[in-house]
C-alpha cells in the first residue's frame, strides 16, 4: 500500500468500513481514497481485487459512500431515507455482475465478473449496504458521538449502546480530551485553593 496516504479505518462490515473513507465529516475531513489507485488499495484489503481504476469509477465510488452514508445515517436518526441515496445504492447494486462463492475453507468469497469491474466490486459494497440498512443484520447502525466525526457504525456489541465508530481513535481522543479538561479544571480548582 501507499505510504503517502492516511491509513485506512477497517471494519468488520464492509459498507461502513468503506463509508469511512472519508473520515472527520464534521471537522477538518480525510479523504483516504483520493485517487483511483487509493480505491484499487482499499478494494483488495477488503477481497473486492481490480486491475485498474478510473477517475469516473472513483467518482461513481464516492457517490455511492456518501449515498450509503447518506442512508445510514437517516436509519440510526429514525428519519426517511434520502431517495437520491436510495437511487444510488439500488442502480450500483444492480449494475455489477458480482457472484458469492464458497472456497475450500468454507468462506464466502465475492468472485467479480472480471479483474477490472470497480462496478462489480461496488455492486458487493451496496448489497451490503441495503442489508445492513434494510435490518436484515444482527445490529444497528448508529453514530459516532465524536463531533468531528459523526461516521455511522454497524453496532454489533450486545447491548446495542457503542458510542464511537472505532475505539482506537475517536473514543480514545474524546477519553483524553475528558481526562486534559479534568486535568485543567483539578488544576484552577488547586490553585484558587492555594490563593
Amino acid at each position: 500500500m501507499r505510504a503517502e496516504f492516511p491509513e485506512f479505518r477497517l471494519g468488520n462490515v464492509l459498507a461502513t468500513s468503506f463509508t469511512a473513507t472519508l473520515t472527520e465529516r464534521q471537522g477538518d475531513a480525510v479523504e483516504r481514497i483520493p485517487t483511483p489507485h487509493r480505491l484499487i488499495d482499499w478494494l483488495a484489503v477488503n477481497d473486492l481485487a481490480v486491475d485498474s481504476c478510473t477517475t469516473a469509477q472513483l467518482d461513481l465510488a464516492r457517490e455511492l459512500r456518501e449515498s450509503i452514508h447518506a442512508a445510514a445515517t437517516a436509519t440510526a436518526i429514525q428519519d426517511d431515507l434520502p431517495a437520491s441515496a436510495v437511487q444510488v445504492i439500488n442502480d450500483c447494486s444492480a449494475q455489477g455482475r458480482a457472484a458469492a462463492v464458497l472456497t475450500p475453507e468454507g468462506k464466502r468469497r465475492w468472485q467479480l465478473s472480471s479483474a477490472c469491474s470497480v462496478e462489480d466490486a461496488l455492486s458487493v459494497i451496496a448489497a451490503d449496504a441495503i442489508s445492513i440498512i434494510a435490518g436484515e443484520r444482527d445490529g444497528k447502525l448508529a453514530l459516532c458521538a465524536s463531533p468531528t466525526c459523526r461516521a455511522a457504525f454497524f453496532d454489533t456489541s450486545q447491548s446495542r449502546t457503542r458510542k464511537w465508530c472505532d475505539m482506537n481513535t475517536c473514543g480514545n481522543r474524546q477519553k483524553k480530551a475528558r481526562f486534559h479538561a479534568k486535568q485543567r479544571e483539578n488544576g484552577t480548582a488547586a490553585r484558587a485553593d492555594v490563593s
